[in-house]
């Protein structure tokens, strides 16, 4: 469902957004961000809040291949908790849980943006941080580098939560990514209990866009310009 996003801020805009005290990251505008590439996601721990760069699609810790990330790249919050593909990734321990935001664009720059597909691979672009669960978990992604060839080094990974959709996506799609607003970012990261139903459609618009989104190496302001119904 939730195919494409952008990210389009500077990490001193993030920072003071999200009081981050991890390492700066040298970020920059992304127009269509797509499966398999890697997305700054905000982390809690002891030490506070951080960015990390995790690529998008999770790789649970008993896949034998790292391909099956592709399937996973969406998670229907409704039933993460108990499939086994996002299970470990929910019930992750505090104090550092699974769960993840995967911040979009800063307030004032259209808040956020997903492509989804509908009729006639028309994509459409949403406005409006979504939860996200991280899929890094000990031996078992460590393996599937290994067999990779890749040293070893663990492949961090995540996925976008789904929830029911408004009536400003229903339009187009049936799910939508679920939508954090600021006063839930702090106990969705600690692992407390967040309403992750369909955000408010009063407070979304949606514009139709262009087919270059379709083609991931497309990546420049083309991709959220609106076009003609």
């Amino acid at each position: 469902m939730c195919g494409r996003f952008t990210q389009r801020y500077t990490w001193e805009e993030v920072q003071a957004f999200l009081n981050l005290t991890g390492p700066a990251l040298n970020l920059r505008p992304r127009y269509n961000v797509a499966p398999s590439q890697e997305v700054a996601v905000v982390r809690t721990s002891g030490d506070g809040r951080s960015l990390s760069m995790l690529r998008w699609g999770l790789i649970p810790s008993w896949a034998r291949e790292p391909n099956i990330g592709y399937k996973l790249i969406n998670a229907r919050a409704e039933t993460a908790s108990a499939k086994p593909s996002f299970r470990a990734a929910w019930r992750a321990g505090l104090p550092d849980p699974g769960r993840r935001l995967l911040r979009v664009d800063p307030p004032g720059r259209g808040e956020a943006a997903v492509a989804v597909r509908a009729e006639g691979r028309r994509a459409v672009r949403l406005r409006r941080a979504m939860g996200a669960l991280d899929g890094t978990r000990g031996d078992g992604v460590h393996g599937i580098a290994r067999r990779m060839g890749a040293g070893g080094e663990a492949i961090e990974t995540c996925t976008i939560l789904t929830t029911a959709a408004n009536a400003t996506v229903a339009r187009i799609h049936n799910r939508m990514p679920v939508i954090l607003p600021p006063d839930a970012f702090a106990p969705w990261l600690s692992g407390e209990a967040v309403p992750l139903g369909p955000y408010p459609a009063d407070a979304m618009t949606a514009h139709p866009v262009s087919t270059l989104v379709n083609r991931p190496a497309n990546d420049d302001p083309r991709c959220v310009e609106p076009v003609a119904a």
